[in-house]
């Protein structure tokens, strides 16, 4: 998996990405590249992932975001165990 995310294609995602300048082109630019479904998901995930920093039940969040167990899990995971772009985020954000 970490050789994905240093391929090239992905690198020049994430450096497009990087050029956008407020949250309307943000907006714009995602609803082009992605489905509504996976904007929903992606969306579903970042809740999820809140609720678990605020210390959420695994349960309640997947109540409240309609995301399965195993995908809350998920989520948790990366949340602890991950590459920490979750808590940077949330970080950022409490500022």
């Amino acid at each position: 998996m970490d050789d994905y995310i240093h391929n090239k294609a992905l690198i020049e995602l994430f450096s497009a990405i990087l050029k956008l300048k407020n949250e309307d082109e943000c907006r714009r630019f995602f609803r082009d590249l992605c489905t509504l479904e996976e904007l929903k998901e992606m969306s579903r995930r970042w809740q999820a992932a809140k609720m678990l920093n605020q210390k959420v039940s695994y349960r309640d969040v997947a109540d409240k975001t309609h995301l399965s167990t195993t995908t809350v899990s998920r989520v948790a995971y990366w949340l602890k165990n991950g590459a920490g772009g979750y808590q940077l985020i949330l970080s950022r954000l409490k500022k």
